[in-house]
């Protein structure tokens, strides 16, 4: 998590912008879902792009706490099972995210 928790800097997940942009922009994160986890320090987000470059930080990111996973290269059941070390009772299917 990140933010100051004010208006110019809201709390939120890191590499979550403080604003989102207009769902017709080309670039950037036009929106994204989270929830943090049980004891507050972390975030479990999807982030919604129109393009893959928009996600080259988050990609490139190395630290050990930022794990990422690709909507349709990694099984739901995977997904789950390291979230739910974040959030006990973490629920893909109410999460708002349609994996195959």
């Amino acid at each position: 998590m990140t933010g100051a928790g004010t208006w110019a800097d809201p709390r939120r997940p890191l590499f979550a912008p403080a604003r989102i942009q207009a769902a017709t922009a080309r670039d950037g994160i036009i929106g994204f879902t989270f929830v943090t986890s049980d004891d507050g320090r972390f975030a479990l987000v999807e982030f919604v792009a129109r393009n893959r470059a928009a996600f080259r930080d988050i990609l490139d990111d190395r630290r050990p706490e930022v794990k990422v996973f690709e909507k349709g290269r990694h099984k739901a059941a995977d997904i789950e099972q390291e979230f739910r070390r974040f959030k006990k009772n973490f629920d893909l299917k109410s999460f708002g995210v349609s994996l195959p």
